[in-house]
């Protein structure tokens, strides 16, 4: 059923959301090495960078699964009711 909350009781894919960042992890190190190892410093850099940005996402999908079902529902529990007034 559709409430019309969906957008501020959103739930995340977080397993998904770990695996696509484990598979971003791994080629952003394979780029860093890669690239460093053709000589393409500004390239090596970049995939470094991105490294850095997968390694902080994984970090907080991580901590959000870890903190419990608010953050990772299951299957038994229930959205979230929606707010019953609206402010104007």
């Amino acid at each position: 059923m559709r409430t019309g909350s969906e957008p501020t009781t959103a739930r995340s894919a977080l397993r998904m959301r770990l695996w696509l960042s484990v598979w971003g992890l791994v080629w952003a190190i394979f780029g860093t090495v890669a690239f460093a190892l053709v000589g393409r410093p500004g390239w090596a850099a970049a995939c470094g960078v991105l490294w850095l940005i997968v390694t902080v996402d994984m970090t907080v999908i991580l901590r959000h699964i870890h903190q419990g079902p608010h953050y990772q529902p299951g299957r038994d529990i229930p959205p979230y009711r929606p707010p019953e007034h609206r402010h104007p």
